[in-house]
């Protein structure tokens, strides 16, 4: 396993998966709630990738310390972990505009 290609799977898939959120939640602002959705969606997509890759780099561990732990992983993992809260907050924005618009 290349190390710095999962780590770089990981920061790639995350950071498609903000800029899908984001993108989102513009989309909810003008009330185009059904595109909104599809950005969501793609942005879940993006991230079950980032979440398999990021299983991978803990199965290739097994809790042993096998896999080396470098400043780029922490920050792979520090962005993932805030795209998922990103997702999940946006999602909840999405919404709230859904039941405003009824």
């Amino acid at each position: 396993m290349d190390q710095e290609a999962v780590v770089m799977e990981i920061i790639v898939n995350a950071g498609e998966a903000r800029s899908l959120c984001f993108e989102a939640l513009a989309k909810a602002k003008k009330q185009e709630l059904e595109q909104a959705r599809e950005l969501l969606q793609q942005a879940k997509d993006c991230l079950n990738r980032a979440h398999l890759t990021q299983t991978q780099l803990i199965e290739a561990d097994q809790g042993e310390g096998k896999v080396k732990m470098t400043l780029v992983m922490v920050h792979a993992q520090d962005h993932l972990m805030t795209t998922i809260l990103a997702h999940e907050l946006t999602n909840e924005m999405v919404s709230m505009y859904e039941n405003m618009s009824k």
